[in-house]
């Protein structure tokens, strides 16, 4: 298995492409808000954890074996701002398994956003990866990406109880899932256009 995008991703929209120096405050202004990281598996960052990450696994362009990520930065088009990240994780390649999240500047919630870059995202897995399932994990108390996954046609598999202690409490968790052919059988990646991945 191996997804090597061309970018920038094109949406409606949106590009989705890698994250850069360059994106190093957009970054902050997001990522260091305690609002934003409330519902992610982090805390707000600081600039030296942004350039640490920058710096490191968000370097990546391209999968190419199981444990390894991809993040893209959203950018609204029509404006060049970058807006919110989404990433993409492969889990196993025995089991063609992987995982999405998203954060999203607290700003630019409510406008569609984050529905469109996951969906992208959810392209990629599928048709250029060759995923066989994706899975969302969202927080209960989380409800805006809990319907964002039910929009994209995501099926709610699981709420496990108090499963795991989640920034000073325990916390009930939602698994999301979808498989290849739950995908192809939906309304697909709208407004897409890419090029072709190796």
């Amino acid at each position: 298995m191996r997804l090597r995008p061309d970018y920038p991703i094109s949406t409606e929209r949106l590009r989705l492409r890698p994250l850069g120096a360059s994106d190093a405050d957009a970054l902050l202004a997001y990522r260091s808000i305690p609002e934003a990281c409330r519902w992610v598996p982090f805390e707000p960052m600081d600039a030296a954890e942004i350039a640490k990450r920058l710096a490191g696994h968000w370097a990546n362009t391209t999968i190419d074996d199981e444990g390894q990520n991809l993040t893209l930065g959203i950018e609204v088009t029509a404006t060049g701002e970058l807006v919110g990240d989404v990433i993409l994780m492969l889990h196993s390649l025995e089991h063609r398994s992987g995982e999405i999240g998203y954060i999203l500047h607290p700003a630019h919630g409510g406008r569609g956003y984050a529905t469109e870059a996951v969906r992208t995202m959810l392209g990629l897995a599928f048709d250029d990866l060759g995923l066989r399932r994706v899975v969302a994990r969202v927080d209960a108390r989380n409800a805006d990406s809990a319907r964002l996954a039910t929009r994209l046609g995501m099926r709610q598999e699981a709420h496990l109880l108090s499963n795991e202690w989640f920034k000073g409490g325990w916390s009930d968790e939602l698994v999301f899932a979808m498989l290849d052919e739950e995908w192809t059988a939906g309304p697909g990646p709208r407004g897409v256009r890419r090029g072709r991945s190796t």
